[in-house]
């Protein structure tokens, strides 16, 4: 009996002093910029930003994280799962899926925040602004494209841009980045001026606003989308990580907070072009500006950041063609865009074989040169082969309807664990703000 109770005594001893060591191991544990404190201040949110990665899937996800070598910022912020079909399809568009994120309503395939039946529907910055906040808009895409529209416009078609122009101002959205200069009249940006807002027009001017210069800026980088992040050094334009600082300077001098929405436009655009380089480079620079939105939020600590994209595109693999491997390393050395590369060839594209290898390192086979020359879209040829060679498939030049992965930083961010449809996102971020929608 004195055996056993000594034994017993024993093994009680062991098991606490090892659940003390392990929370001291716990605790003593680096953590990553988005472990730390998810839900500090009881969950007071004074301010929200809803980063969008155009196109984004977990097949992106995880083509990303090998392409960067290690664990991506996303990945410590993954909390569940998105549903991203239409009211018309289970494929939905950037119009249908944005509008579902902007307003909790489905709708058609193509309408921006406006309902099958024609009703415009309210928007989550339109409520943010109703109580007292700021609002801002960034994009790589041109500013009236579907996914910026959709928070501040309502149109039955997304293509017609020059109608959203206008509204994105009447609207009073304190903070317009990205593209599409050509769909602002002279007269409205003069008008907007009038009204307080500052323009500027390349990265430099960008740069050099000053915080307290003003409380409204309008930057129109491109005539139409801004340049792929591939491409972008051979252009004035600031990058989405510098328009995302910027943004978030401009709207921190009002005190009531602030709503901004940030989307990576051309990670979509990519899968469309089906070009894994374009792709994983501008899923870089959307990590880059998420780091901004990550590191404003620490310091704050009164900031939720929300990840989600809106569907994805492509239908991109991690591996494909029969391979039982991927080559994913070899996208670092690419430096240009499929685009690029095919604006580059002579007029019979035989120079292929050398623009291929200046841009990718690759050194095509005969076989290859030939499928460039004789394409109807030597730029697709030029995809193709790079996406066989990193061992990446495509299923579709369209969009896909999985569900897509959903990520989240700082105060209330358990409340978008789990699987959600599209329209729980405003309806949550409007709970977490405590505001009316």
């Amino acid at each position: 009996m004195v055996k056993q109770a000594f034994t017993k005594k024993l093994l009680l001893l062991t098991i606490v002093s090892s659940l003390i060591i392990g929370i001291f191991l716990v605790d003593t544990l680096p953590s990553s910029p988005a472990n730390a404190k998810t839900d500090y201040h009881n969950g007071k949110v004074k301010n929200v930003i809803f980063m969008i990665p155009d196109g984004f899937s977990s097949s992106y996800a995880t083509n990303y994280r090998w392409y960067k070598g290690e664990e991506s910022v996303m990945d410590s912020m993954l909390v569940g799962m998105m549903k991203t079909h239409s009211a018309n399809s289970e494929v939905t568009d950037s119009a249908a899926a944005g509008t579902a994120m902007a307003t909790g309503e489905k709708t058609n395939n193509g309408m921006i925040s406006i309902s099958p039946d024609g009703k415009e529907l309210y928007t989550i910055l339109e409520a943010a602004e109703d109580k007292g906040k700021a609002t801002g808009l960034v994009a790589t895409s041109t500013i009236t494209h579907a996914t910026p529209a959709v928070f501040a416009s309502h149109v039955a078609s997304r293509s017609n841009e020059e109608e959203i122009a206008p509204q994105l101002i009447e609207n009073d959205v304190d903070v317009l980045l990205g593209g599409g200069k050509k769909f602002f009249s002279e007269s409205l940006l003069e008008k907007a001026q009038k009204d307080g807002y500052k323009l500027v027009e390349n990265r430099d001017k960008l740069a050099n606003v000053q915080k307290t210069e003003t409380d409204k800026l309008i930057g129109l980088f491109a005539d139409n989308g801004m340049a792929p992040e591939l491409d972008r050094d051979e252009t004035d334009e600031p990058s989405l990580a510098e328009m995302t600082r910027k943004a978030i300077e401009v709207l921190q001098n009002n005190k009531n907070g602030f709503f901004l929405m940030v989307e990576g436009s051309q990670i979509d655009w990519a899968g469309h072009a089906h070009d894994p380089a374009w792709a994983m480079k501008d899923v870089e620079a959307f990590e880059k500006a998420l780091q901004e939105a990550i590191h404003f939020a620490e310091m704050d600590q009164n900031t939720l950041v929300i990840v989600a994209g809106d569907h994805d595109t492509g239908g991109m693999s991690v591996g494909g063609y029969g391979k039982s491997s991927a080559n994913i390393d070899i996208l670092r050395n690419v430096t240009a865009t499929g685009d690029f590369m095919a604006s580059e060839l002579n007029a019979n594209r035989s120079n292929a074989h050398d623009i291929v290898k200046k841009y990718t390192n690759i050194d095509l086979t005969d076989k290859e040169v030939n499928r460039i020359i004789e394409a109807e879209k030597p730029a697709t040829a030029i995809n193709e082969i790079i996406s066989e060679r990193a061992i990446i498939g495509w299923t579709s030049t369209g969009h896909t309807g999985t569900d897509v992965p959903l990520y989240a930083f700082g105060p209330s961010s358990s409340l978008f664990s789990g699987l959600h449809d599209n329209t729980d996102l405003p309806k949550l971020i409007a709970k977490a703000m405590k505001i009316a929608f």
